[in-house]
């Protein structure tokens, strides 16, 4: 998904919707009910003392809504043997009440974990992208302030896996990778630039699997989605040299089961059905999946954005559950701008995720320090 992948903190409990129509006893009644003058503990939890028929205000007084034979509730409500309206149950409460206290949330961006797997094989040396393939790469990646990796680090756990047949015995990962982790970019690029390309072929299918295998054995932080961005200068061989077009595409596809996604940029013109193959495979669809290629180094360094800024999503993951048919009664500002459901912003059918789209998504992608704040009337919030 393109997608933000962000974190929503509860900051609010819910409560119980009550009648939107129901005022006070104490101030609508002549004369006034003698309970009304009469003092209470407010304290959440304390023990009722008021009358029967009569509840405790937060200011401290004695009130009711509602008698239990009267119809100060409303169509959908009953009062409660506290002189209470709440809701029945029935069809007659057609949604949340903008009189019920709303909860609030603050979106945080999601934190993906994203495996750079890098072709080192003999053939990044070429120099048909200056100054080599393989220095073009760097620079895109860790090689100046602006550089993707570099530029992004704080807000993505980056890993590095390098990757050719003469890491011997053939496919070794040990001396060539970064755990992930944050703020990452100092450790890739020491060690994208003490393994320059030496010779080799070039073990894709190997290096997927490894890769996979170490997602599996040290899986990312709770909430943070799995990704491997593969760079390549030519279709993938085995350590033999024989053909392994196939096992890479099985590879990537073993990945994509287990839930992590592969995205592909190749360098140099690498074959566009083989780029399509692996994408396909990556994402979980039948074609058509995007891929991007680079022959030049501004176009590298716009693939590799592209595919990471995909990853800094913007889908907020929420803690509680919202009732989706609800979603429309939410309230999503971003940078204290409003924006309109259905057009700024849905809820997923899971109740738990909002996509943010069009210009709100992008204005989420270029701000570096985004204020937001979703809330929605307590009878929205599931859970």
């Amino acid at each position: 998904m393109r997608r933000l992948f962000a974190i929503v903190v509860l900051a609010a409990a819910g409560c119980s919707p009550h009648s939107p129509s129901a005022t006070s006893l104490c101030s609508d009644t002549i004369p006034v009910p003698a309970a009304c003058m009469q003092q209470c503990d407010s304290t959440p939890g304390a023990a009722n003392t008021c009358p029967a028929g009569f509840h405790c205000n937060p200011d401290g007084t004695c009130d009711a809504q509602c008698t239990p034979n009267g119809n100060e509730c409303g169509n959908g409500f009953t009062c409660t043997s506290d002189g209470n309206c709440v809701g029945d149950g029935s069809n007659d409460q057609t949604g949340p009440d903008a009189a019920c206290p709303a909860v609030h949330y603050t979106p945080t961006r999601i934190t993906p974990s994203i495996e750079l797997v890098l072709d080192r094989s003999g053939s990044m040396s070429g120099t048909d992208i200056a100054p080599n393939r393989y220095e073009a790469l760097h620079e895109a990646l860790t090689g100046s302030m602006t550089a993707a990796v570099t530029s992004t680090q704080a807000g993505v756990y980056f890993g590095l896996a390098l990757f050719a047949a003469d890491q011997t015995p053939c496919l070794t990962l040990t001396g060539y990778t970064v755990p992930r982790a944050l703020n990452n970019a100092n450790a890739i690029n020491t060690q994208i630039v003490n393994h320059p390309p030496n010779d080799g072929n070039t073990p894709t299918a190997s290096a997927v699997t490894q890769v996979t295998a170490d997602f599996v054995a040290n899986p990312p932080p709770a909430g943070s989605p799995p990704i491997i961005l593969l760079a390549t200068d030519g279709e993938p061989n085995s350590c033999s040299g024989g053909d392994d077009n196939g096992a890479s595409a099985a590879a990537v596809t073993a990945a994509y089961a287990l839930g992590i996604k592969t995205y592909i940029i190749g360098l140099a013109g690498v074959a566009n059905d083989y780029l399509q193959q692996i994408a396909d495979a990556g994402t979980g669809v039948a074609s058509g999946a995007p891929y991007y290629t680079a022959n030049n180094p501004s176009q590298l360094a716009a693939g590799i954005n592209q595919i990471i800024n995909g990853a800094l999503s913007c889908d907020l993951t929420l803690t509680g559950m919202i009732d989706p048919s609800q979603a429309a009664s939410g309230t999503l500002t971003l940078n204290g701008m409003n924006l309109v459901y259905g057009t700024d912003w849905t809820l997923d059918a899971n109740g738990m995720t909002i996509h943010l789209l069009g210009t709100a998504c992008t204005t989420l992608e270029n701000a570096t320090n985004p204020q937001l704040d979703a809330s929605f009337p307590c009878g929205a919030v599931i859970q």
